[in-house]
């Protein structure tokens, strides 16, 4: 399984190089040669398969970055390139349906090149605001269960810090929890970044502290896959050191003005010795409301036919990069977004964070505010 993962992805990265190439070389056309053209070819491969022979040698830390940094240069030079060859299509329909004068094939072509090059630069430029500007997804519901006084649910997944994304955003976080006066904020997975390093390094401990002081009835979070390559200790202890009461496979009764809700927390599934859901649910009173935080999205179908009313999710990041978003809502029942399901509501974020490099493309950073109400019984 781990050698077909490594084949698909060295072919996917030729795929787009040779995509790449064929992009570079119609943005040079009015100016190639034969020996510019063999340049362009071996340039993208060779940089191509240098970079992914660093990532798998694992020589230098967070190298993976680059390559992923590469792999989006490539596909917004094949994206801008389609763009313009749709563009040109729809010019060549125009002119042979209606009369154009005084625009020739050259004066034409670059037009589409200046435009391709802005088109470029504005992909990344938007793409960085994606990543960077967070978005607060607004939700109501109704449960099923007694519940006299609403609960404000602020949710926050796939924080991912490390050193593209730390004290600015868990201050930008603190800004939007208190603006939108949450009463807990829930945090399923992928809080760290693989590791603690530059959560140590600047001292981020002082911002999240601060963050889990000001929510009223605390914050709650579990571990994801990206929280567990090697590094668990060390990112729980730092995490409940700040004051996130981490709930692995545990369960937890919130007393909230008077009443009791549920809180249930799984580990990812890349700890294959996790508790199932079903057995969480035998230690916790189903007559009252219950919350479930899974870092994946992958059990809804079994957890719709559950006692559990709302449950929160990340992982998928709603793909990060289109058209990756379209695959993600095609191999899960909810990829992302919010739906109602069997017995429960299900919300999976794109995440507050990103991974690998700070861009977005079909996706945004989030947070989500549920208000969850309930029955009211006198």
């Amino acid at each position: 399984m781990r050698y077909a993962f490594f084949i698909t992805i060295i072919a996917l990265l030729e795929l787009f190089s040779l995509g790449a190439a064929l992009s570079l070389q119609w943005w040079l056309q009015p100016w190639l040669t034969s020996s510019l053209t063999t340049a362009v070819w071996v340039l993208v491969f060779v940089v191509t398969n240098a970079l992914l022979a660093v990532t798998f040698s694992k020589r230098f830390d967070n190298s993976y970055r680059w390559m992923s940094a590469w792999m989006l240069v490539m596909h917004y030079l094949m994206l801008t390139s389609l763009l313009m060859s749709l563009f040109y299509g729809g010019y060549l329909l125009l002119v042979s349906s209606i009369s154009i004068e005084g625009y020739s094939a050259e004066t034409v072509g670059f037009g589409l090149r200046v435009l391709a090059g802005v088109m470029f630069i504005a992909l990344f430029i938007y793409s960085l605001y994606c990543a960077y500007v967070p978005v607060v997804r607004r939700l109501s519901i109704t449960i099923n269960k007694p519940l006299a006084n609403s609960l404000r649910i602020a949710v926050a997944s796939d924080l991912h810090l490390g050193q593209l994304f730390g004290n600015k955003a868990i201050d930008k976080l603190h800004h939007l929890i208190q603006e939108n006066k949450a009463d807990i904020l829930l945090m399923p997975g992928d809080i760290m970044d693989d590791n603690i390093k530059a959560y140590t390094a600047h001292n981020m401990a002082a911002k999240l502290t601060k963050l889990c002081s000001s929510l009223p009835y605390g914050v709650y979070a579990t571990l994801g896959n990206h929280d567990l390559y090697g590094h668990e200790r060390p990112i729980s202890n730092a995490l409940q050191d700040a004051g996130v009461q981490l709930l692995n496979d545990k369960v937890l009764k919130l007393d909230y003005k008077g009443e009791i809700i549920w809180l249930i927390g799984r580990f990812d599934n890349h700890k294959r010795e996790r508790v199932a859901t079903t057995d969480l649910l035998q230690q916790v009173d189903t007559s009252k409301p219950v919350i479930l935080l899974d870092h994946r999205p992958s059990d809804i179908d079994k957890h719709s036919q559950l006692p559990t009313d709302l449950q929160v999710s990340g992982h998928t990041h709603n793909g990060q990069i289109f058209p990756a978003n379209f695959i993600v809502r095609a191999i899960n029942r909810l990829g992302y977004g919010y739906k109602a399901i069997g017995k429960g509501h299900f919300v999976v974020s794109s995440g507050y964070g990103f991974w690998g490099i700070p861009f977005r493309l079909g996706s945004r950073s989030e947070i989500w505010l549920i208000e969850m109400t309930g029955q009211y019984i006198a």
